[in-house]
């Protein structure tokens, strides 16, 4: 998946755990361990804002656009 999830980066600047993270956001340090590790397929809005509330950081700061030899650039046709 071209979407990578730099959470680690952003506890390692912050100097927080990610347990700390997971109690401050108030979901479950599982939850947090897999959007950490990229694991899912989504994340709320709810979610993401409180993460960067937390972090003082953008959502750009956390999720970055990464396309791999395998992926194909989004045009018009297969966007729909």
């Amino acid at each position: 998946m071209p979407i990578k999830v730099n959470l680690d980066l952003m506890l390692i600047k912050r100097k927080m755990t990610l347990t700390e993270l997971a109690d401050r956001v108030g979901i479950t340090i599982t939850n947090m361990s897999l959007l950490k590790t990229g694991k899912v397929r989504g994340v709320r809005f709810s979610t993401l804002e409180a993460i960067c509330s937390t972090l003082d950081c953008q959502p750009g700061d956390i999720l970055v656009y990464e396309p791999g030899p395998d992926d194909e650039e989004p045009t018009q046709e297969n966007l729909s």
